[in-house]
């Protein structure tokens, strides 16, 4: 009798222990029930102007004010944001140290092997910045192409150095660097003659860097390749689908209502040029064939 209910004991902890092990590590249908009793989720964001940024120790930008807002109509009150490096991102989605990323994060094949992607919330393209005066003549991925002397940094994680190769640019013409003002220098020092990156960010952080050195390209060719425009959306751990089709569920009401747009606006962005409509979804970008 005693061994049976020692039996019935055990059981009852691993039982227990099971439970709390599945709370801890958001495997659970119910992390969002977990999210909505602390009223805190943690975000993950890319130091990424207008997308994600800091200004006078307040988090500001397009998809910081996106999570926030679908957040709070999910319950969840404080978005805990923290600033990182785009190439940290999906590393640390998947071990545990956010709950959700976002940050423009363009849809691709590839990541959506690794994360799963809520639908696209705004879509761009690529923008090319140069010397003043653009004394090279660059206007499009191809004239670095044509002429293998021409090198273009290229923030380390990001979508364009696969653009850059699809379009004929040598490896050997690419210098990887860590983010966005690395990028610039290399192009202030010449150890590069262009940087290339999101429209929006390289355009916005040439603005608030106040200098003449460098020059955003206005007439630059978007390049007529798989991936671009890009569709950037919120992702989110695979084991997560519950906290994702939530979270999808009220971005949609966002877009339907208009409020994503307006939501948006204040960053540079338009409904017309940079909201994604319902008819695009993630799954279509993920097998390729809106990619």
């Amino acid at each position: 009798m005693r061994k049976f209910k020692f039996g019935i004991l055990a059981t009852v902890i691993l039982l227990l222990l099971a439970a709390c092990g599945n709370e801890g590590n958001g495997s659970s249908g119910d992390i969002l029930s977990s999210l909505q009793d602390k009223g805190q989720v943690k975000v993950g964001f890319a130091n990424e102007k207008p997308y994600a940024y800091e200004e006078d120790g307040e988090l500001k930008g397009a998809a910081v004010d996106i999570a926030k807002a679908i957040f709070k109509n999910l319950g969840v009150e404080e978005v805990d944001g923290h600033l990182s490096d785009f190439q940290q991102l999906i590393p640390g989605l998947n071990a545990g140290k956010f709950d959700v990323i976002t940050a423009g994060m363009a849809i691709t094949p590839d990541r959506c092997t690794n994360v799963a992607f809520g639908e696209p919330e705004m879509k761009y393209g690529e923008g090319l910045i140069v010397e003043s005066g653009n004394p090279m003549k660059l206007h499009s991925y191809q004239d670095i192409a044509g002429d293998p002397e021409i090198t273009v940094a290229v923030m380390s994680g990001a979508t364009e150095k696969a653009f850059l190769l699809a379009e004929g640019v040598a490896e050997s013409q690419i210098t990887m660097v860590p983010d966005i003002p690395a990028s610039f220098s290399a192009v202030e020092s010449g150890r590069a003659h262009a940087t290339t990156g999101t429209e929006m960010t390289i355009k916005m952080a040439l603005e608030s860097s106040n200098q003449d050195k460098l020059e955003f390209v206005n007439d630059f060719e978007q390049p007529n390749i798989e991936g671009v425009p890009s569709y950037g959306a919120a992702a989110f751990r695979q084991d997560n689908e519950a906290l994702k089709d939530a979270y999808n569920a009220e971005l949609k009401k966002l877009k339907e209502s208009g409020e994503l747009a307006a939501i948006i606006e204040p960053y540079g962005f338009t409904e017309e040029m940079n909201v994604v409509g319902l008819e695009v979804t993630t799954e279509s970008i993920c097998s390729g064939e809106n990619y």
